[in-house]
């Protein structure tokens, strides 16, 4: 790692980072050599902020815990070891968030067709199971302004995000933030199947059967203890565990 950051920490974050571009591509959740997960890593010396992403132009299933690239907060590069540079732009969005947000190791954005699909609609994701209750009431929205490229845009997202880890950006995608890369891609996979879920119930032509406020919300709060009692309390991740063992098993290389 040419970046100078080699700490356990920073060794322990790329494996972790590696790891989500894998598993984004294993769902099939990846959209060909775009959108991003991006990880905050230590300041550098003289108070820099940096971030870790992936080279431009390799595929998610392409990225290994040595090739990502070390960016400052506007995208340019500090530490390149593949040699192929970044999509600057697309870390139009990541920037803003992480420079905003700083309880955000990892920002995780998605172009899947069941998310574009429910950020689509007026009514955005609704409370209709255990799997989408999990994210009642706290999902935050951001209009359509085009392709994200213009830095204007990055204070709105930013305002429209206010607290939340979740938002659905309308009619484009997803975007998650998590206080761990585990946590990040956690909440990228409840929430994708969370609206799959919709899409095949709605499409059934049937009444759906939306949960009362209250149950919703209760669901909310387990689900919300759980993480933070891995977040704040240090509890053991077994389900981060149980991924990492999948690519063991399914994709290795990205430790390479």
């Amino acid at each position: 790692m040419r970046d100078g950051t080699q700490s356990p920490d920073v060794t322990h974050l790329r494996r972790d980072l590696a790891a989500a571009y894998r598993l984004i591509a294993l769902e099939g959740m990846d959209d060909g050599i775009y959108t991003h997960i991006s990880a905050r890593l230590p300041d550098g010396p003289g108070g820099e902020k940096r971030f870790l992403l992936n080279p431009f132009g390799l595929r998610f299933d392409e990225v290994t815990a040595a090739n990502l690239v070390t960016v400052d907060e506007t995208g340019a590069v500090i530490d390149d070891p593949y040699g192929a540079g970044v999509n600057a732009a697309g870390f139009t969005i990541h920037s803003a968030v992480h420079m905003a947000r700083h309880d955000a190791v990892c920002v995780l954005h998605t172009h899947t067709v069941a998310g574009v699909a429910v950020s689509s609609v007026k009514e955005g994701l609704l409370s209709l199971n255990q799997w989408s209750a999990q994210f009642h009431d706290s999902i935050a929205y951001h209009a359509y302004e085009g392709i994200a490229l213009d830095l204007a845009e990055r204070e709105r997202i930013v305002a429209d995000l206010g607290d939340k880890q979740v938002m659905l950006l309308r009619n484009h995608g997803t975007l998650l933030l998590g206080r761990s890369v585990a946590e990040a891609v956690k909440l990228a996979l409840n929430l994708e199947r969370s609206c799959k879920a919709q899409v095949a119930a709605l499409g059934m032509g049937l009444t759906p059967d939306v949960l009362p406020d209250g149950v919703a919300a209760h669901a909310a709060g387990q689900y919300q203890r759980a993480y933070d009692s891995i977040e704040l309390r240090g509890k053991p991740d077994p389900e981060w565990a149980a991924q990492l063992r999948r690519l063991d098993a399914h994709a290795p290389g990205y430790l390479g």
